[in-house]
């Protein structure tokens, strides 16, 4: 019985049977307040960051335990991605060397064991798209070198087999961009070239599994020129995205996006976003500095709730992924 729990198909079972449980997992700064003279609070100057969990359907928050070797905090900037009851992560700056790194971790919630994986192929690479497929591969594109060179190269990680492979490079590079599944295709959105340093483009391509090829550039897939980190696929198989921009939650149907509501003053400097089963959970701050806390958007019914937040869960958010255990 223990062995049929591990295997793809009970789990894919369980998501087709509407029994898997959705968790929000961050990377998010450890908040160690020092309370002043004035009672205002003063935060710390390098944050720690670690690994939270967030369960919706108790509203319960937890924190796993950190990967082999980084007890100290995890690589600054590291990228997270799910593949069934495994938990990925990738990259980031190391919190002490601040070098470039391309270490793999893979955490299973079933083991309640990290394990490491195969290191990235190609060199440093830092602020690059990743996503996952949901069944075993997670996909990394973009990004930049050490010498803060933008990348066009793609790649392509079999969690189960613990191998990488090359994709062809896509016809742009593409730092800072944004990777989501839209419509069975692995989409790279944004991101600026080398020469065009943090002025971001709306344009975005996807990769074609049928052909193994990148798809015709869709110059205009954002409506502005903005960064691209808080755009998120819905959690409905690739249907739909959202995103914040502008201080408005927008989504993209039929290829035309639409406003969905104002982001609530409490988090209009948004940090991540994340979303399932016809929910958007938007986490932010009203200003830089001060702690961060969330919002839930209820699609079909257009209104916001707020998330009830315990004290040492209130730190910066980097990044973050939903894993359906």
């Amino acid at each position: 019985k223990k062995k049929e729990i591990h295997t793809p198909e009970y789990h894919r079972q369980r998501r087709r049977t509407g029994h898997a449980q959705k968790v929000l997992v961050m990377v998010q700064a450890r908040v160690e307040p020092e309370k002043t003279e004035t009672g205002s609070t003063k935060r710390l100057t390098n944050p720690v960051y670690r690994l939270s969990v967030f369960e919706p359907e108790t509203c319960s928050w937890s924190e796993l335990p950190a990967p082999p070797g980084y007890s100290s905090g995890l690589p600054v900037m590291c990228q997270l991605a799910c593949v069934g009851y495994d938990l990925v992560v990738l990259g980031g700056l190391d919190p002490e060397s601040w070098k470039a790194s391309n270490s793999v971790f893979v955490y299973n919630f079933l083991s309640a064991k990290w394990r490491c994986g195969t290191h990235m192929p190609g060199g440093a690479r830092t602020f690059f798209g990743c996503s996952s497929d949901g069944c075993r591969n997670v996909f990394v594109a973009g990004g930049h070198d050490d010498e803060k060179n933008a990348l066009r190269s793609a790649l392509v990680y079999d969690v189960v087999a613990d191998e990488w492979v090359e994709l062809p490079e896509m016809s742009s590079e593409r730092d800072e961009c944004k990777a989501v599944f839209l419509r069975g295709r692995f989409a790279v959105v944004g991101g600026y070239k080398t020469e065009n340093q943090g002025r971001f483009e709306r344009s975005a391509e996807a990769f074609d599994f049928m052909t193994w090829k990148w798809g015709q550039v869709e110059e205009e897939f954002l409506d502005c020129a903005t960064c691209p980190m808080t755009l998120v696929d819905g959690g409905d198989g690739g249907e739909s995205v959202y995103m914040c921009c502008g201080g408005e939650l927008v989504a993209m149907r039929s290829h035309t996006w639409q406003k969905m509501g104002n982001v609530p003053d409490e988090i209009r400097n948004v940090a991540y976003v994340g979303a399932f089963d016809g929910f958007v959970v938007v986490i932010g701050s009203s200003g830089y500095g001060e702690v961060h806390m969330g919002y839930v958007f209820d699609v079909m019914r257009c209104n916001w709730r707020k998330l009830d937040y315990p004290d040492g869960f209130k730190g910066h958010v980097q990044t973050g992924c939903v894993l359906e255990i």
